[in-house]
């Protein structure tokens, strides 16, 4: 993947590793470059971070892909929106995101390499295997580094059970469960977890609810919906709901702004309802 940036009058006299740093790439990128045979150039030329930049100067980048999952072109994920920076997915439930142990070809960064096969898998949200909705993968390091810090993530569930209040906040620390790699649970010693919720609508004594992160930790909305006794329909592993049940639980809408500063938000067709 190669960048370009064109130096101008607000960026003379400064040096190369402070343009890039104001253009937005990362500071590791900027240092696996600086050790890559012709990483970084200046007008054609190897440069170093130190190197004055001149009006009329071209900074050119060339960083190379890695993790390039397995293709599968028999998978499918809907595209909700494409472009040169980035695939954003409609991820189906019980698709995991990466791959893993157990799960070699028949997750979501297979059906990238299918996709894009001269390009490396960087989901800039990871969701579970039984949670669906938007997916942003960028389609290079600088791409994700950006959309990373802008990215805003709305969900939408199905609770068992009726919130007090249409809104509130859930605010318990959440850690990893004694004895498992995989569930977590509430643990005064554990790290900050905070999860915004608003009620959208109530019927049969289950609750449609929108929830916004304010911290990403692993399981963070099921696990705290779970400890004020709503847990999510079809949640079995925080409840006693049966595995054939699917996890009510999904991305729905994501926004965030792209390196060249335009404004992308798309939304799943996979929302629960009610209805």
């Amino acid at each position: 993947m190669k960048y370009l940036v064109a130096i101008d009058e607000k960026y003379s006299e400064l040096l190369v590793g402070a343009v890039l740093k104001r253009e937005g790439f990362s500071r590791r990128l900027v240092a696996s470059l600086k050790h890559t045979p012709n990483g970084i150039l200046l007008n054609g030329r190897f440069a170093r971070t130190i190197d004055i930049c001149r009006t009329g100067d071209i900074i050119e980048l060339k960083a190379s892909d890695e993790r390039f999952p397995q293709p599968n072109f028999e998978l499918e994920a809907e595209i909700l929106y494409e472009d040169g920076f980035v695939i954003v997915y409609d991820k189906p439930r019980n698709m995991p995101t990466h791959v893993s142990y157990g799960h070699r070809s028949d997750t979501l960064s297979n059906v990238f390499a299918a996709h894009c096969p001269s390009t490396a898998f960087r989901c800039v949200n990871r969701l579970d295997s039984d949670t669906c909705g938007c997916v942003v993968c960028a389609k290079d390091p600088h791409s994700a580094h950006v959309i990373q810090r802008s990215v805003q993530k709305r969900y939408i569930g199905i609770c068992r059970g009726i919130f007090a209040q249409a809104d509130g906040e859930i605010n318990l620390p959440v850690s990893r469960q004694d004895g498992s790699i995989i569930t977590r649970c509430v643990d005064p010693n554990g790290k900050r977890a905070v999860t915004k919720y608003h009620v959208l609508e109530e019927q049969n004594g289950c609750s449609l609810v929108e929830f916004n992160l304010l911290t990403g930790r692993t399981h963070q909305i099921r696990v705290h919906t779970s400890s004020i006794g709503l847990p999510l329909v079809g949640d079995s592993l925080y409840s006693d709901a049966k595995r054939s049940e699917p996890l009510m639980l999904c991305c729905a809408c994501v926004r965030f702004t792209e390196p060249d500063g335009k404004v992308i938000e798309c939304c799943s067709n996979q929302i629960p309802s009610l209805h």
